[in-house]
């Protein structure tokens, strides 16, 4: 467990004597009862990590540390959206874990019973979370921001007993109700739950209950005042949770994690990754929602004895140093955020860098989409901190490529998350051939498998779907796709260069262009739509759409389109959420296909970019790409830094 020598040391070594390796960083963890296997790879692709041990998320996040650190800060909640903030000690913590497990047993949750959980960011969704795999349940945390519709969706794949919600959050301090989105979607769905338990926060003066589903939590959590639930022991592949996440079918994947494999990667990679000790503060500025939020707000802090915050807020409200102010008053130590909020941050005056104490700041870590160059001279230089920017997805819940500077300080390229994390064997493979690549090559990035501890174990209730979206890519090979593009350097540093599937990345959210294809087409008018992701300054990608419509006399002018544009939004926000909402919507009488019927999606795409559209021998119909670049080539694309709007002409002569 102590550091042995080198970064290329380590890794070889987790590589090349994998039982060994993972053995030894499975001690950082608590196993009521010892594992027989490290790793079973006896049905390929799937691996169970540390078969036949016995353990528990909650015990290894709370239980094991109230000996040692039952008075040290667990959890520090602040919120700028309602001014307040709450300190939770790891006794603290226990006592109100213990009490919201007491209210699920109460509801007849038991082992192996879903509870899905639709909350804002506060602290009542962290208790949620951690009393749902205390007493062996599995938790589905659906991000706040998903209409009535995609949750339904996600209530009736998980089909859970409870659900629990909060009567609104807040956003820019404008109230969001969720209670009433939480009604809709249980009446869409065919697996409702039980019962429902909401969190009132007194934001929402409307919020209506329905007698004999709906449960107060504050009453509840009287009714259970002190009680103590035993942990659950469950066996080390076990699920904890499901997380959904888009693919390029319009229904999303419910990504299963275990138990043992996510507790051991978790409690390795605070200290070999993160450079994190016990004691320390780490602030991550994830929402729940995300795969971030579970691995480094939640589980691996608390599983590490860090102090770990949780923030509710936007970076710039009530100003742009709010971050900074919380680094100096708690005495942060390591940073995890995005590279679109830094650039969020570099709109606004760079004084806010310098205004607070942040000398106890050592790292800032950057993901989920490419760090540039100068977003991340300007943190850097501002700050006086390192920053290291690291890769990974929601299916693996911990990172596939960074510099690990708990192992060794290695030099670091900017516009590269550097190098593969221990553990991870990786290959890069000709899209169309599957043959290897040269230095400097561009491939598809593949994980060799087995799949280290913490990554998922399978689609919820879906195998074959599993086997198909991530292993079958290449017919030479079964590995792993992560559906992005890569290179390598002769240095070993990979390059992620972009998607390769209909995947797009907004601000490091994974949106599926069909879910959204699908939300635009409830509206009414739409007869045929073709959603692309196209590059932004500031969320690295954000959807454009290109409608065909039933009625043309609704778009006939400017006013009328535009008005149009505005109705397709707002049937968007119902069906899927704010989040999947396009940029632009452009009404066009024909979509560019091939004569096979295959929308053209990339070169469509590259029009959007102002790039070459590439080979078009097997269109169908010209006329259809030249009416997309005509109304790209009058138009201002969507671009949240105003000082790069830009507008696209014509790239292509057809």
């Amino acid at each position: 467990m102590s550091r042995s020598g080198s970064y290329k040391q380590f890794y070889e070594r987790s590589i090349n004597q994998p039982d060994t390796f993972w053995t030894e960083q499975a001690a950082r963890i608590e196993w009521v009862k010892p594992f027989t296997q490290v790793c079973d790879f006896s049905n390929p692709p799937f691996a169970k990590w540390f078969v036949g041990g016995e353990t528990n998320l909650c015990y290894n996040a709370i239980d094991r540390h109230l000996v040692s650190r039952a008075d040290q800060n667990a959890l520090i909640w602040i919120s700028s959206e309602v001014e307040q903030q709450r300190i939770f000690t790891y006794r603290q913590l226990f006592d109100e874990v213990n009490r919201f497990a007491a209210i699920l047993k109460s509801l007849g949750v038991g082992k192996g019973d879903r509870v899905l959980i639709y909350m804002p960011m506060i602290p009542e969704a962290v208790f949620a979370m951690l009393a749902t795999v205390r007493i062996g349940a599995i938790h589905s945390v659906v991000f706040g921001g998903f209409a009535a519709a995609s949750l339904a969706t996600r209530i009736d794949d998980a089909r859970p007993k409870v659900m629990i919600t909060a009567d609104a959050g807040s956003r820019m301090g404008k109230v969001i109700p969720l209670k009433p989105l939480t009604d809709e979607s249980i009446q869409l769905s065919q697996y409702p739950p039980k019962h429902v338990v909401i969190v009132n926060r007194g934001l929402d003066k409307a919020i209506h209950y329905i007698p004999g589903r709906d449960m107060d939590y504050v009453a509840l959590c009287h009714r259970h005042h002190g009680e103590v639930v035993p942990c659950e022991w469950v066996e080390s592949s076990h699920p904890s949770y499901i997380l959904y996440t888009s693919g390029t079918t319009g229904k999303p994947k419910g990504v299963q994690r275990d138990t043992g494999g996510y507790a051991v990667a978790l409690a390795a990679s605070m200290p070999h990754i993160f450079a994190t000790k016990p004691g320390e503060t780490f602030f991550c500025t994830s929402d729940i929602g995300w795969v971030v939020g579970h691995s480094y707000i939640i589980y691996a802090p608390l599983i590490n004895g860090s102090t770990t915050i949780m923030y509710d807020g936007l970076p710039i409200r009530p100003d742009a140093g709010i971050w900074w102010k919380i680094v100096e008053d708690y005495k942060v130590s390591v940073m995890f955020s995005s590279p679109t909020a830094v650039r969020v941050l570099k709109k606004q005056d760079a004084a806010y860098l310098s205004r607070y104490n942040t000398s106890s700041l050592r790292y800032l870590f950057l993901a989920g989409e490419p760090l540039d160059q100068p977003t991340s001279d300007w943190i850097e230089k501002g700050l006086g901190v390192k920053v290291i920017d690291n890769y990974w997805q929601t299916e693996t819940g911990w990172p596939i490529l960074s510099a690990e500077p708990g192992i060794e300080e290695t030099r670091r390229k900017l516009g590269s998350p550097s190098f593969a994390s221990y553990g991870y064997t990786m290959k890069l493979k000709q899209e169309e051939t599957g043959l290897g690549v040269a230095p400097n090559e561009k491939g598809v990035l593949c994980i060799v498998p087995p799949l280290p501890p913490g990554c998922m174990s399978t689609i919820w209730g879906d195998d074959r779907r599993f086997v198909k979206t991530y292993f079958g890519s290449f017919k030479d090979e079964q590995v792993y796709t992560t559906f992005d593009s890569a290179i390598c350097d002769a240095d070993g540093y990979y390059f992620i260069m972009g998607r390769t599937d209909d995947v797009i990345n907004v601000a490091g959210h994974r949106l599926g262009t069909r879910e959204i294809e699908e939300a635009i087409q409830a509206h009414p008018n739409i007869a045929e739509v073709a959603v692309v992701g196209v590059a932004d300054t500031l969320k690295g990608q954000v959807p454009i759409a290109f409608a065909v419509v039933k009625d043309v006399s609704k778009t006939a002018t400017p006013e009328l389109a535009a008005q149009h544009e505005k109705a397709v939004m707002a049937t968007v926000d119902h069906e899927l959420g704010a989040i999947g909402r396009p940029a632009r919507v452009y009404f066009v009488t024909a979509l560019p296909k091939t004569r096979s019927g295959k929308l053209l999606r990339r070169a469509i795409q590259a029009i959007c970019e102002g790039r070459d559209p590439g080979d078009l021998t097997t269109i169908e119909d010209a006329s259809a790409l030249e009416q997309v670049c005509n109304v790209v080539a009058g138009s201002v694309l969507f671009d949240l830094a105003p000082d790069t709007a830009r507008r696209v002409a014509p790239t292509v002569a057809l």
